[in-house]
């Protein structure tokens, strides 16, 4: 048996609970993700071994006995980012909107329960190590402050080639592929703060 972490999407809209599947592992690699299409589903596969459920507005409604019993571990996904279409009692976190303030939400939901990894277990040591140069960390953190190549060579005082090498580099030793999993990553790693993103 694993002793990851694990978390649960219950959202009978397959698309949406995949593509929340994909952001939280880039979110929270230590973790493991199970989607389940409705909460019959949830409730066969031991529910008491989740962390977080992250959980359709429709579900929560209906079963909502269980997720004010679990309040703690719920977040609900809305698709509106009026405060009036979402449940007080628990964490929500909007669906509708685009991938870069999608995953801000998420982060800044993961740093505010779980700030400078409390109640996380320790990242494996591969994802410890230092992989990056300073120089490379100079560079992450004004790609994911919103900088372009130009701007980030005359901050550093340094070429145009220069930046664009050292951005292939950064995404080649991490292993990513979009500006979106850099974030992530820059702002899991403490090198970056949630609020400049």
């Amino acid at each position: 048996m694993n002793n990851r972490p694990q978390i649960a999407i219950i959202d009978p809209n397959t698309l949406s609970a995949l593509g929340l599947k994909a952001i939280l592992q880039n979110v929270m690699p230590i973790m493991t993700v199970d989607t389940f299409g409705s909460f019959a589903e949830l409730t066969a596969n031991d529910p008491d071994n989740y962390y977080h459920y992250f959980v359709a507005m429709n579900v929560v409604l209906e079963n909502k006995a269980f997720f004010s019993e679990h309040r703690r571990k719920t977040i609900v996904l809305t698709l509106s980012l009026d405060s009036t279409s979402q449940l007080s009692e628990f964490h929500s976190l909007c669906i509708n909107v685009p991938e870069q303030e999608l995953i801000r939400s998420l982060l800044a939901l993961e740093q505010h329960a779980h700030g400078h990894g409390q109640n996380l277990p320790p990242m494996p040591k591969a994802l410890q190590q230092k992989i990056l140069t300073d120089r490379e960390i100079e560079v992450m953190s004004l790609i994911v402050q919103g900088y372009i190549n130009k701007e980030i060579a005359d901050k550093l005082n340094i070429g145009l080639a220069t930046v664009i090498t050292h951005r292939k580099n950064i995404m080649d030793k991490l292993g990513l592929k979009s500006v979106s999993a850099l974030t992530i990553y820059a702002v899991m790693h403490g090198y970056v703060d949630i609020n400049k993103v």
